[in-house]
C-alpha cells in the first residue's frame, strides 16, 4: 500500500473552548449542553462559514477552526465573542457560556480532513491564556491584523506555555477597539531564592520577591520554588500577592528545591522549618498565608508567637486530617489514592497522577491540568508524596484554633473537592478573630480564569491592608 502523502500548508488557526464547561455541566447538565448546541448552531458554525473557515475537530466543550486567511480568523473570532456577549443578555452570570479564543497563523500539517502540527498547537496554547471572553493571538498574527481591523491590542509579552519549546509573544485583543486601553505589562518580578538549615540539618529553600510589608505563605502540597511561577495553577496567586507585599515562600521538605532525602516528615519538622525561614528571612512582624494543609502550621506559629504577626489569611484549610474526620469512606477513599501514588505516581505517564489532578482542579483548562500533573511529578518522590499525604491525614489543630488572637480571615470554596466546605467553616468557627467568605467554585487551588479568583483578590487586599 503506498504511503499517503502529507500536505503542509500556511493556515489561521483558532482554538476555542468553554471556560468552567465542567462546572456548568455539574449544575445543569442538560441545560449547559441545550445551551452551547444552541450557540454553536445560531451563532458559531454559521460565523466560522460566512468568514471562509471550517471546524476540522471538536472537542465537547471547544473546537479547532482552519481559515484561509487570518483577517478572516480575526474577524471572526471578534464576531463571536461580541454575538456571545449579546446572547448573554438576561442570562445569570452562572449560566453564561463563556468562550476563550486563541488565533495562531503558522505551518501545519493537513491529512484527509484533519490539521496538525505546531501551528495548532500553538493556537490552543494562545487560547489558554485568554481571558473569559477574551482573545489571545500570536505575535504574527497581530503583525498581519493591524491596521486591517479595527482593534486594540495588548501586548501580554513572551509566555512560556507547556510543550512549546520558545516562549510566545501573545497579545490580547479588545474587539472593536471599544473600552479603556488595557494597563501596560506589569515588569517581571525578580525572585532571589536562597537557602537555610533546619534544626535537623534538612536543607530547605525559600525565597523573596516584590516590595512592601512581609507577608509569608506557609508550604504546602505540592510547590515548586521555581516551576510555580512559569505555572497556570499559581503564577496569578504569586504575582498579585507579590505586588502589594514582599512575598517569602518556601518549598517543603522532602519536596521542591528543599532536600528531598529527609528522615522526618511529621507536622512538627512542618513547624520548626516555618520558624527556620521566618529567621532565615530576618522577619520581625509580617502577615502569613496559609492554604490547604499550610493553615495548620500558620495556626501554630501564630499561638506560639502572636507579638510577630500581624494578619492571618487561611484558604481552602481545615483543623482535622482526613483520619480525624470521623468517615470510614473518607478513610477508605484516601486508603485508595495512597495506593495509586505508591503504584504510578513516578510513572512517565500521567494517567495515574490525573487523578489527583482531577480533584485539585476539575474546572481547569487542559493546559492548567498538563501543568499540575508536571508539578506532581517535578516536585517530589512517589516515596515523599505518601509520607506527605499520611502527615496530612493525620492533622489535628482542634486544640490550636481557640488561641488565636491575631485578626484572621478564611475562604473557602463551596464545593471543594478536596477540603469540604464545613472543614473550613468550622475552622472559621472556632478562630476566635476570624471570619469567613465563602467562594463560588470546585477547585481546591484558586484558578485565574474562575468567577471565584476576583472576589478571592478583593477580600485578601482588603484585609490585608486594613488597618490593626
Amino acid at each position: 500500500m503506498a504511503e499517503e502523502k502529507v500536505h503542509r500548508r500556511l493556515a489561521a488557526i483558532l482554538a476555542a473552548d468553554v471556560v468552567g464547561y465542567s462546572r456548568l455541566m455539574g449544575d445543569d447538565e442538560v441545560g449547559a449542553l441545550h445551551a452551547l448546541t444552541a450557540h454553536r448552531a445560531e451563532l458559531i458554525d454559521p460565523c466560522i462559514a460566512e468568514h471562509e473557515g471550517r471546524i476540522f475537530k471538536t472537542m465537547g466543550d471547544g473546537f479547532l477552526a482552519e481559515f484561509p486567511s487570518v483577517v478572516d480568523a480575526v474577524h471572526c473570532a471578534v464576531a463571536i465573542q461580541d454575538g456571545m456577549t449579546t446572547r448573554h443578555d438576561g442570562i445569570a452570570e452562572d449560566k453564561r457560556i463563556a468562550l476563550r479564543i486563541g488565533v495562531n497563523l503558522g505551518d501545519v500539517i493537513v491529512q484527509q480532513d484533519d490539521v496538525y502540527g505546531d501551528g495548532v498547537n500553538i493556537a490552543s496554547r494562545l487560547e489558554g491564556l485568554a481571558d473569559p471572553g477574551g482573545i489571545c493571538v500570536s505575535a504574527m498574527v497581530q503583525e498581519q491584523v493591524e491596521g486591517k481591523l479595527d482593534l486594540a491590542f495588548h501586548d501580554l509579552g513572551l509566555k512560556t506555555v507547556k510543550n512549546i519549546a520558545k516562549p510566545l509573544h501573545a497579545f490580547a485583543i479588545a474587539p472593536s477597539g471599544a473600552g479603556p486601553a488595557a494597563p501596560e505589562p506589569v515588569a517581571p518580578l525578580h525572585q532571589d531564592i536562597r537557602f537555610c538549615v533546619a534544626p535537623d540539618g534538612v536543607q530547605l529553600a525559600y525565597s523573596t520577591v516584590g516590595d512592601g510589608p512581609p507577608l509569608i505563605k506557609t508550604a504546602n502540597w505540592l510547590n515548586h520554588l521555581e516551576f510555580d511561577w512559569e505555572s497556570p495553577v499559581w503564577r496569578h496567586v504569586l504575582h498579585a500577592m507579590a505586588e502589594d507585599h514582599c512575598l517569602i515562600r518556601y518549598d517543603q521538605r522532602g519536596n521542591g528545591l528543599s532536600d528531598i532525602e529527609v528522615e522526618d516528615i511529621s507536622q512538627s519538622a512542618w513547624n520548626r522549618d516555618f520558624e527556620t525561614v521566618v529567621e532565615a528571612a530576618g522577619l520581625d512582624r509580617f502577615a502569613i498565608l496559609g492554604i490547604s494543609q499550610g493553615c495548620a502550621t500558620a495556626i501554630d506559629y501564630v499561638v506560639r508567637h502572636p507579638e510577630r504577626v500581624s494578619k492571618l489569611v487561611l484558604y481552602g484549610g481545615y483543623l482535622r486530617g482526613r483520619d480525624n474526620r470521623g468517615s470510614p469512606t473518607v478513610i477508605e477513599q484516601e486508603e485508595a489514592l495512597i495506593a495509586l501514588i505508591k503504584s504510578g505516581w513516578g510513572q512517565e505517564n500521567p494517567a495515574f497522577r490525573q487523578v489527583f489532578t482531577s480533584l485539585f482542579v476539575p474546572d481547569a483548562t487542559p493546559e492548567q491540568m498538563d501543568w499540575f500533573n508536571d508539578l506532581q511529578r517535578r516536585t517530589t518522590t512517589p516515596e515523599n508524596a505518601v509520607r506527605i499525604r499520611q502527615t496530612q491525614n493525620a492533622i489535628n489543630a482542634l486544640d490550636l484554633a481557640p488561641k488565636v488572637t491575631v485578626p484572621t480571615l478564611v475562604l473557602h470554596a463551596r464545593d471543594d473537592g478536596i477540603v469540604p466546605f464545613q472543614e473550613g467553616r468550622r475552622m472559621a468557627a472556632m478562630i476566635p478573630t476570624a471570619s469567613l467568605v465563602a467562594l463560588d467554585g470546585r477547585n481546591h487551588l484558586m484558578l485565574e480564569n474562575e468567577p471565584a479568583w476576583p472576589r478571592f483578590l478583593e477580600e485578601v487586599r482588603a484585609f490585608l491592608r486594613a488597618d490593626d
